[in-house]
């Protein structure tokens, strides 16, 4: 069973929050959000929050406890960036861009492996 939440229009560019997503894939979800309490940073406040947002769904929609899900997917995607000029050296103005991002979670439940018998 998958559960999904998603952020859009997150500031903060989509290049800067990646790595910290790629760290985060198939990883328990328990583990993810400890470690994203100790990278304390303005980047993973918002992957904390939809992390948090996609336990939550699972937990209401099915009745699934924190400690069987995993992070099966989480993807970062580009959002619109907004456009401004800032004045520089000479009377010239430099354009400037301020990026945003879209991020997605998707959680599974965590398959518990069966356990080998010995054969023979």
């Amino acid at each position: 069973m998958q559960f999904k939440a998603s952020a859009r229009n997150i500031s903060g560019s989509q290049y800067k929050l990646r790595p910290v997503a790629d760290v985060l894939r198939g990883k328990p979800a328990r583990y993810a959000l400890a470690w994203l309490a100790t990278n304390q940073s303005q980047r993973t406040q918002a992957l904390t929050k939809l992390l948090k947002s996609a336990v939550a769904n699972a937990n209401y929609v099915g009745k699934v406890p924190q400690e069987q899900l995993t992070v099966s997917k989480i993807w970062v995607d580009q959002g619109p960036k907004r456009r401004y000029f800032k004045p520089s050296a000479q009377g010239r103005a430099m354009p400037q861009q301020r990026r945003s991002c879209h991020i997605n979670v998707v959680l599974e439940v965590q398959q518990k492996e069966a356990s080998r018998g010995s054969k023979g």
